[in-house]
Formats: structure tokens, sequence, C-alpha cells
């Protein structure tokens, strides 16, 4: 999210260069999980991660593109989790190995990052095309319905698919953002300041120079200074997120996403034929965690959420977490989740909000 002091500190010393990172070639795989990055990440989860399931790679053509993806676990229950900016696959792993056990798992590389393909234009990564990215997992791995869980951009692409393909979600968790209408409903000053970013991420090539620069140092920056439980990432991890970032075209096509859809986002207007999501209601069962440190959000941006839900609505605050709450809070993200998608819901149910603070 917001990386602008992060980028002008960057900017304060000379450029270090890239890293010249020698990765082992991942041998006998069919297909090839790509040189670099992917081999490098199989290798060392079958080493470092203490999962009872082993998490699988695999890639899925859908929508005109190849997207990869890691999964884990099996059955009917398909659950896809939904990564944001700057991330990939890599950012929902403690709830694949969580969630494994019940569910078949899938976190994609969204359109843009890492393995995914990367279309060049702005417009191939305008929201509904997202929507339909995921429509096409749900396709390729043969299920009517999948509960969808998103963080980040990920929550806008789930919030969008529940109101445009309500029968194709069984539920709905969402992770730090709001409903769109929900954010213009509540925009302050004080949050139009923290978001200013997007604005900036609008001129071309600029933001993919700063970011980039002292082998990825924002990025670092962002995963290191920009949490509320300190030593959340590793010094490995955070390696792993500036790969991923480091890929050919990844930066710019991630970027793309607020360069494709902040300004139709923030000042809708009503296409022919299409969804007005901008005043679509939400009718699956919903959870929406929160972490009320987050550095790009303001708890007052999500205030009322629950009056754009016509089903079923729960919402969880985490006092103590910030913006990559799935990562700093694990366990309470994970027994929220686990109890969600797992209880059988009244459509009309309605749950207490539990753990918020007074904002």
């Amino acid at each position: 999210m917001s990386l602008f002091r992060l980028m002008a500190d960057c900017c304060l010393t000379d450029f270090q260069g890239g890293m010249n990172r020698q990765v082992k070639q991942f041998r006998g795989e069919e297909a090839g999980l790509a040189p670099a990055l992917g081999n490098a990440i199989i290798e060392q989860e079958t080493k470092t991660e203490s999962s009872p399931s082993s998490i699988r790679h695999g890639y899925a053509s859908v929508n005109g593109i190849r997207l990869h993806y890691a999964e884990a676990g099996s059955g009917d229950n398909l659950v896809i989790l939904l990564h944001g900016f700057p991330e990939f696959w890599y950012s929902w792993r403690k709830q694949l190995d969580a969630l494994s056990g019940s569910f078949h798992v899938i976190a994609p590389d969204l359109r843009g990052y890492n393995l995914s393909d990367k279309p060049p234009r702005v417009e191939d990564y305008k929201i509904d095309k997202l929507v339909d990215d995921v429509i096409g997992l749900i396709d390729h791995f043969g299920a009517k319905q999948a509960a969808i869980v998103g963080h980040d951009w990920g929550a806008g692409v789930a919030w969008a698919l529940a109101q445009k393909h309500p029968e194709r979600v069984s539920k709905l968790a969402v992770l730090q953002v709001p409903l769109q209408a929900v954010w213009r409903a509540n925009l302050t000053f004080k949050q139009f300041l923290r978001s200013w970013y997007m604005f900036f991420f609008q001129i071309p090539r600029l933001p993919e120079w700063l970011i980039s620069r002292q082998n990825f140092r924002a990025i670092e920056l962002t995963f290191t200074e920009k949490v509320v439980r300190k030593n959340t990432f590793t010094t490995e991890e955070v390696e792993r997120y500036k790969e991923a970032a480091r890929q050919p075209g990844a930066l710019t096509g991630a970027l793309n996403y607020y360069r494709a859809n902040v300004f139709d986002r923030l000042f809708p207007r009503k296409r022919k034929g299409n969804v007005n999501q901008s005043n679509g209601r939400v009718q699956v069962p919903t959870l929406f965690i929160f972490g009320e440190q987050d550095f790009a959000i303001i708890p007052a941006s999500v205030r009322g959420l629950n009056r754009y839900i016509d089903a079923y609505y729960r919402e969880v605050r985490i006092p103590d977490s910030g913006h990559w709450v799935q990562n700093e809070a694990p366990s309470e993200v994970n027994a929220a989740l686990l109890e969600f998608l797992t209880t059988e819901i009244s459509f009309r149910a309605r749950v207490v909000v539990t753990g918020v603070s007074n904002v």
C-alpha cells in the first residue's frame, strides 16, 4: 500500500543494484514451475514449513491468461485466497496450512504478479477482468461455488465477485478493505491523505523506478517497518516478496491495478449491461476482519459496513494488528476463518461485531 515515504527514503542514497542471487533449477517438474522464484519457494517450503499438508503448485488457463497457483488440501469444498499489493500467493502460506485439513484451498498469483501472466495493457487489469479470472479458477477446479477470501486488492476483487456473481460465492471473507460504497460514504480528509499514493501510482514508470531502487528497499521497509507486531516477517520471507516483485513485468502489472481501477472505483459510472457495483448490495454470508492499526486505512473508513450486507454478517476487529493482518495475527485470522467457513449459517443470521474498539 502506501510506499511513498519509504520510496523517498530510498532515493536519498545511491542505487545499489539488484541481487545476483543464484537459484537452483527445479528438477523433474513437468511443465516447469519456472526458473528462479517458483523453484526456490517450492524447495524451501518443503524444508522450512512445519505443515502436515503439502503445498502443491500448478497452472490454470483462465480468461485468456495463465495463472500460477499454490494448492493445499482436497475435497469438494473449494476456498480461494486472493492476495494484494505488493504480495503474491505466499502471503497466504499460514492460511493454506490452517485451512487445508477441511478444505481444498487455492492461493493464486493474481494476474500481473509473480509467476502468472502479465498482460501489457493497463486496461487488462480492470476489476471486471480480475473477477472473471476468479470465475475461471472456480470452473478450472470443477466447482459450482467457492468460498472467497480476499485481502487488499484481493479484497476489492472479492467484493466485486460477490456483487456480480453471488451464485458462484458460497461465503465471502474480506480482510482490511471495505466495500467501495462504504469507502466513499466514510471518506474523510484524513483518509484521503492516507490514500494519496494511489494517485501517485498513476504516473508511468516513476513508481516502478522508485520501488525497485536499492534492491527493492521500499518493499523491504514495508514489511519490516509498516507492521504493528514487530518481526512478523523474517529476512528470508521479505526476500521472497522482493523476488516476486523482481519477476519481469511484475511491478508494472501490480501497479496497473491502481492505474486501471482507482478513478472508476472512486468516481463510479453506471455501465450498460453491467452490475452497478457502486450501489450493489452483498447477498452472501460475509466475514470482515480488520486490523485496527492499518497504516493505509483508518478505522472510521470501514464503519457501517454491515448496512450493505443483505445476509449473515460478522465483523472481527484485531486492535493490535496492522495492514498485513493474516501474517501479523495468523492465529486470530485462522480461528475466525475456520469458524466462519465450517459453520452452517442461516441466510438472515446476524452476529455482533467482536473485538471492536471505539471508533
